[in-house]
Order: C-alpha cells, then sequence, then structure tokens
C-alpha cells in the first residue's frame, strides 16, 4: 500500500473518530432565562361586572284603570315635573249577563215610577202650600178686625208652617229619587261608555309626571291594557349616575379593603375607566357554577369616577371585566412565576452562573398574576431558567434559547 493511501486512511480514521466524539459529547440545553426585576406590582382580582343606574325610579300605577299607549319609549329623555310618562283612564265596565241585565232594568222602572210619586207629592204640597199662604192672610184681616179669635189665628200660622215643611220635604224627596234612578241608569252602562274624548286631560284620566329628570330605561309594556294599582308602568333613570355590580368569591371579598380601587377594561370603549369600592354587602349568597358546583357569593358595589364624557355609550345592564386592586406597591424585587417550583417543602429556581444551572432556594413574599415578590435568595438582576423541566438538574450547562 502507498504512502498517499496510507495517509488518506489514516486521515478518514482521525476525522471520523471527531465525527462520533462531537455526535455523543454533552451539548447545552437550550432554556428561556429571565430576569429578576425590580419593580411595582399590584394584587387584583379578576371578575366580570354589570353597570347599574343608581336609584332608578320605578314607576307603578297609583290606581286600577286602563293605561293608554305609553307616551314614551325606551331611550327618551324625560324632565322632572313636565314630561307625561304614564296615562291611565277609567276602566270599562264589565259586561252584564241576561239576568244582572234585567235586575238593572227593573231597579231603573223602579226608580222612575218612584221619580213620578215624589214629583206628584211635590205638586200636592205645593197647592197646600197656596191654599195655606191664602187663608192665613185672609184670617190676619178679621183677626185685626176682631172677628175671629187670636187662638184661631194661631192655629192657621201653625198650618201654614206645616205645609211650608211638607213642601221642602216633597222636594227633597224628588231629589232622592231622582239621585235612586240615575244610580240605577248606571248599573246599565256597557264597555261601550267610554269616557268624553273632548273632556280636558284631568278630567278624563291620571296624568303621571316623571319624577326625575333622566333616560327611560325600559317599559313594561308600550301597548294600551288594563293595569292594577301598584302595576309596574316604566322605569327611569339617570345614565350620568352610575355604578358597578360585582359578585366574588366569599373567600376573595374578604381580602378586598374598604375603598379599593378598581380598573374597568373592555368595556367596549376606548380607554380604560377608574372605579373605586363603595360597599360591600355583609350577607354572602349561594350561587351555582357552571359545573354544578355551589358557591358562596359576595355582592360589591363601585362608584365609577370617570365622567360621563369619558365613557359614552356604557349603559345600564352593561357587561364589564374588572380588575380590583387588592394592594399594590412601587419598588419590589419580583421573580417570574414561570421559574418557580418546590424543592425541599419550599421555594427555589435554577439560576443562569457562566453557562450553568445553579440551584437556588428563596423565600417568596406576595404573588400576583405572572409575577412573585422575593423576600430573600436572590439579587436583582439574576437571571433565571423559566419553565424547568424534569432533565434540568444543578450545575447543568445551559444556554439561552435563541428567538
Amino acid at each position: 500500500m502507498s504512502m498517499m493511501r496510507k495517509l488518506g486512511f489514516g486521515l478518514a480514521g482521525t476525522g471520523l473518530v471527531a465525527a462520533l466524539v462531537w455526535a455523543f459529547w454533552p451539548q447545552p440545553m437550550q432554556v428561556d432565562l429571565a430576569p429578576v426585576t425590580r419593580g411595582p406590582m399590584q394584587g387584583v382580582i379578576l371578575a366580570q361586572g354589570v353597570t347599574r343606574v343608581r336609584d332608578p325610579y320605578a314607576i307603578t300605577a297609583p290606581i286600577t284603570g286602563a293605561a293608554t299607549r305609553s307616551p314614551v319609549e325606551v331611550g327618551d329623555r324625560v324632565v322632572a315635573g313636565e314630561s307625561v310618562v304614564a296615562l291611565i283612564q277609567p276602566a270599562d265596565p264589565a259586561l252584564m249577563d241576561a239576568r244582572a241585565r234585567a235586575q238593572a232594568e227593573a231597579a231603573v222602572a223602579e226608580a222612575q215610577a218612584a221619580v213620578a210619586l215624589a214629583e206628584s207629592n211635590l205638586r200636592q204640597a205645593e197647592s197646600r202650600l197656596e191654599h195655606s199662604e191664602v187663608q192665613l192672610e185672609r184670617s190676619r184681616i178679621l183677626a185685626e178686625r176682631g172677628t175671629i179669635p187670636r187662638r184661631m189665628l194661631e192655629d192657621i200660622e201653625a198650618t201654614h208652617l206645616t205645609a211650608q215643611q211638607a213642601l221642602a220635604a216633597a222636594g227633597s224627596q224628588l231629589d232622592l229619587n231622582r239621585a235612586t234612578l240615575t244610580r240605577a241608569q248606571a248599573q246599565l252602562l256597557g264597555p261601550q261608555a267610554l269616557f268624553d274624548p273632548g273632556a280636558e286631560p284631568d278630567e278624563c284620566c291620571v296624568r303621571i309626571l316623571a319624577p326625575q329628570s333622566g333616560i327611560v330605561l325600559a317599559v313594561s309594556d308600550q301597548s294600551a291594557r288594563l293595569v292594577q294599582a301598584g302595576s309596574p308602568l316604566l322605569t327611569i333613570g339617570n345614565l350620568d349616575d352610575m355604578e358597578i355590580e360585582l359578585d366574588l368569591l366569599s373567600t376573595d371579598a374578604v381580602r378586598v379593603p374598604p375603598g379599593a380601587r378598581a380598573l374597568v377594561e373592555r368595556w367596549g370603549g376606548e380607554g380604560v375607566l377608574e372605579a373605586r369600592l363603595r360597599r360591600i354587602d355583609p350577607a354572602a349568597f349561594t350561587r351555582v357554577s357552571a359545573l354544578g358546583i355551589e358557591e358562596q357569593r359576595v355582592r360589591l358595589r363601585l362608584d365609577l369616577l370617570t365622567p360621563p364624557e369619558d365613557r359614552i355609550g356604557l349603559g345600564e345592564g352593561f357587561r364589564v371585566h374588572v380588575r380590583l386592586i387588592v394592594w399594590e406597591a412601587e419598588a419590589l424585587l419580583q421573580v417570574p412565576q414561570a421559574a418557580l417550583f418546590r424543592d425541599r417543602d419550599g421555594w427555589a429556581v435554577f439560576v443562569e452562573d457562566a453557562g450553568k444551572a445553579r440551584l437556588r432556594h428563596l423565600q417568596i413574599g406576595r404573588q400576583t398574576t405572572g409575577r412573585a415578590e422575593v423576600l430573600g435568595g436572590l439579587d436583582e438582576g439574576a437571571r433565571v431558567v423559566l419553565y424547568p423541566g424534569s432533565a434540568l438538574a444543578d450545575n447543568s450547562a445551559i444556554m439561552a434559547r435563541r428567538e
């Protein structure tokens, strides 16, 4: 074998050995690294809320009657003491069956006869009074001449006074019988007996004025209908004075401090709205979740601080997303939660040190979404491994993953 061929085989063998060594040589593990930083942190509770108009006015029917078609619609602006928001007319009389109508007609005939009798008695009383007046005048002349005694004149005067009282009684009886006739005739009125359309509004119906200025939020029914006293008619509210209603788990509600600040996001408009906690209900209620689990929840109410001109379009019952701030600090040493794992009943991370992963145990304080406060064990600026896998161990070779 020639020298050149031997040299070629030697070089090929050396390359093969080098390739095998390179293939089986341990390679640094590619990992994601993130720095330990110092900055502001917030403890937040994320929840969905619903906007509510504070102090809405629910208007109900003051009497039983027939409500006309609603003069206002949802979204109309009304003025307190001026805008008519509802009209209630007298209800139509009920229909009568044959027996009730026959009885009513008989009552009318009876009343008409009583009126005729009273009129006849009145005419008789008038005739007696006229005769008594003539007799009294003649007796007074005779008494002055001494033709009749004084006692006879007194008896005639008493008879005249009795005739006057009889005339007055006959007139009152006639008025009474006429009123009875009118009442009996009213029993015959049917549904066709509507109110006088030419009458003044105050005479034909009850006009309900807006108790406050604002927007009509809801109308129970636009159509004309029969309503009972106390039936809801419509609701009025002021969209400039709104609040947000939240339902939190009772375990979350106890962590919320009084007057907590809140940020309203994803409400449909631009920017973030500001709000502040006003009240936490003292009693919880039970609600079944979508998974069928009974939860004890507490209702919270937040005041909207953003002025109305910066939240145009936000109305009653709109769904919003609220970031309720439980606590906040300006400069805290913090580490990503993705770098933490449990080790020896405590928290630990892998720190990058000259291409090696070093296991570090640390103390963790408050935690929030994606971040955790570092109380000890790490320095600012250190780079930690995110999402450490089970193959990563202390002193393993690592390198930053290229994006």
